[in-house]
């Protein structure tokens, strides 16, 4: 497996910026937030196994992310709720969220962004495509969004009971098709998306 590298930041650096990883998770599912991240991942953090969230399981997501609390890293989150989602569209809701966490980050001077730019920030930035595969600072960020976005959904579970929330996050398997099917969608769901699949109420 190849690993994303630190290759940028240290460019970076070398002119002189605090640089910021950010990431978004959640675009692609039926129900729930999606959620983004911003961590400065210091150049010493020597962890090999830090990647794109999506090529990791669970448990490795979660011993990277719970390294990263303990070491005290920097890290900030923002959210753009199902609603949001719904009313601007899930492009426009993922940037809203990266906007969010980076606003939240003080300090930083540059933003390594998987994919796009962020409108409306003010520091330096650069879109970077499949960033969380080549850049360690998005993929840590990528991680951290994965994991703070699966614990809330796993939250809501108990909310919403019946859907499984806990089990597929809120992205579209069968058993969550054969939920809704039969009980609705709940308050949780982004209607622009069930209308695509048929299911909206």
């Amino acid at each position: 497996m190849k690993y994303p590298t630190f290759k940028i930041e240290k460019e970076l650096k070398s002119r002189g910026h605090f640089v910021i990883g950010v990431d978004e998770v959640g675009c692609g599912a039926l129900a729930g937030p999606v959620i983004a991240a911003a961590i400065h991942l210091p150049l010493n953090f020597r962890l090999a196994a830090i990647n794109d969230s999506k090529l990791l399981k669970p448990h490795q997501r979660e011993e990277i992310f719970a390294l990263f609390v303990r070491r005290g890293l920097q890290f900030t989150i923002g959210m753009a709720t199902h609603k949001e989602v719904d009313k601007l569209n899930v492009r426009q809701a993922s940037l809203l969220a990266m906007k969010r966490a980076v606003s939240a980050f003080r300090g930083a001077t540059f933003a390594l962004v998987d994919a796009w730019k962020i409108p409306g920030i003010k520091m330096q930035q650069r879109g970077i495509i499949h960033g969380d595969r080549l850049v360690k600072s998005i993929a840590a960020a990528s991680i951290v969004a994965k994991v703070v976005r699966d614990r809330l959904m796993s939250e809501f579970d108990a909310d919403f009971p019946g859907y499984f929330l806990k089990k597929h996050k809120g992205y579209g398997t069968r058993l969550h098709y054969d939920s809704i099917k039969k009980m609705g969608p709940s308050p949780l769901h982004r209607r622009t998306f069930l209308k695509k699949t048929g299911f909206a109420s």
